[in-house]
C-alpha cells in the first residue's frame, strides 16, 4: 500500500480509503439492514492490505454504518484513522454539535474520532450553520478535550466556495468529489494542497458509474484490466490528492482496489493526455450540447429534460450503457420524485423556444426514450 502525507496533519494515510456508505445489505423482517458479519470481514480485509483510513457518517446505511465500523475496528483501532461526519443539515442550535458527537462516539465505540467533518457543506450551510451558530467554537472545544483530533469538512458546492471555506483556516482536511467524469474541483484541490489542507476525494469510480465503462478499457487496448482500475489510477496520479475513498462491498473489490493502490504505477502523463483527448473527441462528436441552464424548466408535462440529456451523455460519451439505462428508468420511480421520463412529452415545443442552444429537444427526447427505456 502506498501512503501520502495528509496536509499539515503530520499523518501518513493510505491512498485508498474505505468508504462505509455502501456496505452490503440483507433483508430482515421485510426491512433492509447491513450484513454485519460480511461487512466486518470486508472492512478488516482492507485493513490487512494496509488501508488505514475509514470514512462513515451519521446517516450512512440508515444509521447502521458507524455501528458496524466500530465493530470492525476491534483489534485495529491503533492502526486505523477513523473519519465520520456530524449531520450539519440537522443542526438547529449550537448544543446539537456536542449531542451528535457524543452519540457518534457511542455508536463507533471509540474514545475519540480522528477526522470529524461538517457533513455536506455548501455556502448556505457554512454561513447559516457553521458561522451563525459558532460551531467552530464547539469543534475546537471538542478537540481540546481530545474527543476529536482534526476538524474537517465534506463539500458539495462550487469550487470557489471550497476555496472560501479553506481560506477561513478553520479546517485541516477536506473531502470533495473528483473523478474522470467530474474534474470541476481539480483547481480547488490544488489550492487546498498549497494551503496545507489535506485532500480526500469521494466517488473516484464515479459513484459506481465507471464500474463497467468498457469503452475506456477498449480505448487503452486492454493495457488496463478494468475501468475501475483506470478510474482509480487517474485519481491516484493526482499528487494533490492524499486519499481516494472507495465504497467497497465485496472481498473481490477490496482485493482488486488494494492491489491497484499498492502497485505504484498509476496513469502515466501520456495516458492522461490520451484520456483527455479521447473524452474531448467523444464529446465533440457525440455529446448533446446541453449546458444545464434549465431554461427549459419547468416543463408543463414534468419532463426532466436536463437530467435526461445528462444521462444520455454518459451513455454516448463514456459508454456507460448499464448505468444510463438504470438511471433513466429510475426517473419518477420513487414516491417523492415528481420528474417524468421523455415519453411524457406532449410536444408543445415551449422548451425549444426557450433553449439558448436551439436543440431539437422533442426529437432528442424520442430518440433517448427509444434507446434507454426498458
Amino acid at each position: 500500500m502506498i501512503y501520502r502525507k495528509f496536509g499539515k496533519t503530520g499523518i501518513n494515510v493510505s491512498i485508498l480509503g474505505f468508504g462505509a456508505m455502501r456496505l452490503p445489505m440483507i433483508e430482515k423482517n421485510g426491512e433492509k439492514h447491513v450484513n454485519e458479519e460480511y461487512s466486518i470481514e470486508i472492512i478488516q480485509k482492507s485493513f490487512s492490505y494496509g488501508v488505514n483510513y475509514i470514512d462513515s457518517a451519521y446517516g450512512y446505511c440508515s444509521g447502521e454504518s458507524e455501528i458496524v465500523v466500530g465493530k470492525a475496528l476491534k483489534g485495529w483501532r491503533e492502526k486505523v484513522y477513523v473519519s465520520t461526519k456530524v449531520p450539519t443539515y440537522n443542526i438547529e442550535k449550537r448544543d446539537d454539535y456536542r449531542r451528535f458527537l457524543e452519540e457518534q462516539l457511542k455508536k463507533l465505540d471509540v474514545d475519540y474520532i480522528d477526522f470529524y467533518h461538517f457533513h455536506s457543506l455548501d455556502n448556505t450551510k457554512f454561513e447559516e450553520k457553521v458561522i451563525k451558530l459558532k460551531l467552530i467554537d464547539e469543534a475546537e472545544k471538542a478537540k481540546e478535550e481530545g474527543l476529536i483530533k482534526h476538524i474537517s469538512f465534506s463539500f458539495h458546492d462550487k469550487p470557489e466556495i471550497m476555496k472560501k471555506i479553506i481560506d477561513t483556516n478553520f479546517f485541516e482536511t477536506v473531502l470533495c468529489q473528483y473523478n474522470i467524469l467530474d474534474r470541476s474541483n481539480e483547481e480547488a484541490i490544488e489550492y487546498a494542497k498549497k494551503k496545507g489542507v489535506g485532500v480526500a476525494v469521494m466517488g473516484p469510480v464515479g459513484g459506481g458509474r465507471l464500474e463497467k465503462a468498457d469503452e475506456l478499457v477498449k480505448f487503452f487496448k486492454n493495457k488496463y484490466h478494468s475501468s475501475p482500475e483506470i478510474a482509480l489510477k487517474f485519481v491516484f496520479s493526482n499528487e494533490n490528492v492524499s486519499i481516494a475513498l472507495s465504497g467497497m462491498n465485496t472481498i473481490e473489490i477490496v482485493e482488486e482496489n488494494c492491489n491497484i493502490a499498492s502497485g505504484g504505477k498509476f496513469l502515466a502523463q501520456q495516458d492522461k493526455k490520451l484520456l483527455e483527448k479521447w473524452i474531448e473527441e467523444r464529446k465533440r462528436k457525440k455529446e448533446i450540447p446541453c449546458t444545464g441552464c434549465r431554461y427549459c424548466q419547468p416543463c408543463p408535462s414534468g419532463v426532466a429534460i436536463p437530467d435526461i440529456f445528462n444521462i444520455m451523455n454518459y451513455y454516448k460519451i463514456y459508454g456507460l450503457f448499464d448505468y444510463a439505462k438504470k438511471a433513466y428508468n429510475n426517473i419518477g420511480k420513487w414516491e417523492k420524485d415528481e420528474r417524468k421520463k421523455a415519453n411524457a412529452c406532449v410536444e408543445c415545443g415551449q422548451c425549444e423556444e426557450k433553449c439558448p442552444q436551439k436543440l431539437e429537444i422533442r426529437k432528442l427526447l424520442k430518440e433517448i426514450h427509444n434507446t434507454l427505456f426498458n
